[in-house]
């Protein structure tokens, strides 16, 4: 059995997306040979990127180690220290608690493992993990689930702001021994921004699902409506406020490229079924959306303009899944891009709605996502902020529902290939190729 330290902030019972990916791997390594030894934070997480999800520890491999830093966590900054934090570029104090407290453990517990590995969310997560695989003399490899500095989603203060992340970054990347990505178009970024890296293994591995989520039936529904799913974060605040800054943005910089975040959100979503309603009133009665996840104070004003509207709340991942696998739409939006730039990352949730074989509205940019979908051959394609199209594929789908005919499924052989078992499997190689080196 060859071990691995494994550096992971987000890691059961904190839940969420992001979350699956760390749990998937040390599930799926481990029948491969690889037992995982785990740095991360507390048993009681708290933000709002950190849902609690007790039902995840359930399905951990018997043998895996899990050492957490002692409580409890600092609480996140308040908006206005947040803000300060960033423009001085000072470390919040939840920032320096996770790096000590993991570099102490990971001192402690790792020094008998093989190899560290280290999910960088937060990134700073790399200082730590490159100064204990300097210190206990054991090849690093790094998981970047979004692509840090690279990624058009990450907002900074200024441009300065993030060219000093980018030399971290580029620092980080270089300390280690292979770098993973989380989709082509990011390892793509990373090897055109750091030509220092050509000769280093830079890796895509992407998120996928696990099959025994999706065995069985579907859950069976009898409540007569065409039911909208959306499950995971929306991101209204964030939209909002790069709308009302914008101008000043294009002055400061800051953003990797001209984005518009607030399609990564209901808002065009409702515009658009706020017109079917007008047509056909007594659709309010027949349509159902439901949004579940965290949302936060703008989410539920915007969602609150509506009659259609659901809001369960965070749901664990076995009620998320089922939740997915009842639905008639699936709801997958995108940040809107400039013409001709391809999307840094795809959403964890495609991989799942692929796996659920409900058919899919995915407003969403040219790059990654947007290629697997039309590959897969079950989404119904628009651009992140075209209502008109929005508006056409709801019509379009509503109609199909009522004359009972059969929604699309993805093809078979295209959903196969994101099993977290097969994603696993390409990190075990990964492992493999750095430990014989």
């Amino acid at each position: 059995m060859t071990d691995v330290l494994f550096l992971a902030y987000h890691f059961p019972p904190v839940g969420g997306g992001g979350v699956q990916r760390n749990l998937g791997m040390v599930r799926h390594l481990a029948p491969l040979g690889y037992r995982s030894i785990v740095i991360t934070g507390t048993e009681r997480p708290r933000g709002h990127w950190a849902p609690e999800d007790a039902s995840l520890l359930e399905t951990l491999p018997p043998e895996t180690e899990i050492h957490r830093l002692p409580g409890p966590q600092p609480p996140d900054s308040g908006v206005w220290r947040s803000r300060l934090e960033r423009r001085l570029l000072l470390r919040p104090p939840f920032t320096s608690w996770w790096l000590e407290g993991a570099l102490q453990a990971g001192r402690e517990h790792g020094r008998g493992a093989d190899l560290v590995y280290a999910s960088l969310i937060p990134y700073d997560t790399a200082e730590t993990a490159v100064r204990l695989a300097r210190e206990l003399r054991k090849p690093l490899v790094v998981d970047l689930q979004d692509p840090w500095a690279l990624d058009e989603m990450w907002l900074y203060p200024t441009e300065l702001h993030r060219r000093v992340d980018l030399r971290r970054m580029r620092r980080a990347l270089e300390a280690a021994d292979a770098v993973v990505m989380n989709t082509p178009e990011a390892v793509r970024r990373v090897r055109d921004e750091f030509p220092s890296l050509a000769d280093k293994p830079v890796v895509s591995i992407t998120n996928g699902f696990d099959p025994a989520d999706f065995a069985g039936p579907a859950p069976r529904r009898d409540d007569g409506a065409f039911r909208i799913v959306h499950t995971g974060y929306l991101h209204t605040a964030d939209g909002l406020r790069l709308r009302r800054v914008r101008r000043l943005r294009k002055v400061l910089g800051g953003t990797y490229a001209d984005v518009d975040i607030l399609t990564r959100s209901h808002v065009y979503l409702l515009e658009a079924i706020g017109r079917l309603l007008d047509e056909e009133p007594a659709l309010a009665s027949e349509l159902e959306l439901h949004l579940a996840g965290v949302l936060t104070p703008e989410d539920r004003r915007v969602a609150a303009t509506s009659p259609v509207v659901r809001m369960p709340g965070y749901l664990d991942h076995g009620a998320s899944v089922a939740l997915v696998r009842s639905a008639d739409l699936l709801f997958l939006p995108m940040q809107a891009l400039p013409a001709g730039m391809r999307a840094g990352l795809v959403p964890g949730k495609t991989y799942e709605y692929l796996a659920s074989r409900r058919p899919i509205l995915a407003a969403v940019p040219e790059g990654d996502a947007r290629d697997l979908l039309r590959e897969a051959g079950s989404a119904f394609l628009a651009a992140p902020a075209d209502v008109d199209a929005l508006a056409g594929i709801l019509t379009e789908q509503l109609e199909r529902w009522r004359r009972g005919e059969r929604a699309p499924e993805p093809r078979p052989e295209v959903v196969a290939r994101y099993e977290r078992p097969a994603r696993a499997r390409l990190l075990a190689d990964l492992f493999s190729e750095i430990l014989r080196r």
